[in-house]
């Protein structure tokens, strides 16, 4: 198989995929190496394709985000707070699609988190604790933002609400 077809079934596969898939699945199923698998998708996204990559694995256009009301929201929490904080956000019909922290150095990073119930949680939490990593938000003072996706306006309202009565969202000094 030519790297072209192989990049083309890469493409075929999460297209056709009801969630993440692993670069180690996509290599299974394409007889190749991992980072065989990484390297092309690294080719696919710097021609445009719009791949995501998760702590699950690879989605093609952002996952399960589809439309909905999208909004920023700044928060500080602990690693404590870390699970607790999902867990609200999925309990209430939304999701959290990403984690960004303002580096003094780096500046912007951010990272896809794709999470949408708790499970996605889970997975989340288990990866930090399996590979010893430390949340973005341990860099700045556990101070970070996080994009939501909700269905509706009643449902942002809800979580902002929620996270707002746990105290781990930021708010403008009075």
């Amino acid at each position: 198989m030519t790297a072209a077809r192989r990049r083309d079934e890469i493409l075929q596969a999460l297209a056709g995929a009801s969630g993440p898939v692993s670069a180690a699945a996509l290599a299974a199923r394409l007889g190749v190496s991992r980072q065989v698998v990484v390297g092309d998708v690294a080719l696919l996204r710097a021609a445009g394709s719009p791949i995501v990559a998760t702590p699950r694995g690879y989605v093609l256009g952002g996952g399960q985000e589809g439309g909905g009301v999208r909004c920023t929201v700044a928060c500080r929490h602990g690693l404590d707070g870390l699970l607790d904080e999902l867990y609200t956000v999925a309990d209430c019909g939304c999701g959290v699609l990403d984690v960004t922290v303002e580096h003094p150095v780096y500046g912007q990073l951010s990272g896809q988190l794709q999470v949408f119930s708790r499970y996605d949680a889970d997975v989340f939490w288990d990866a930090l604790q399996k590979n010893g990593a430390q949340p973005l938000c341990s860099l700045t003072g556990d101070i970070h933002l996080h994009t939501l996706v909700c269905p509706d306006e009643a449902r942002k309202a809800r979580v902002l609400a929620a996270l707002e009565e746990k105290g781990y969202l930021m708010g403008l000094e009075k």
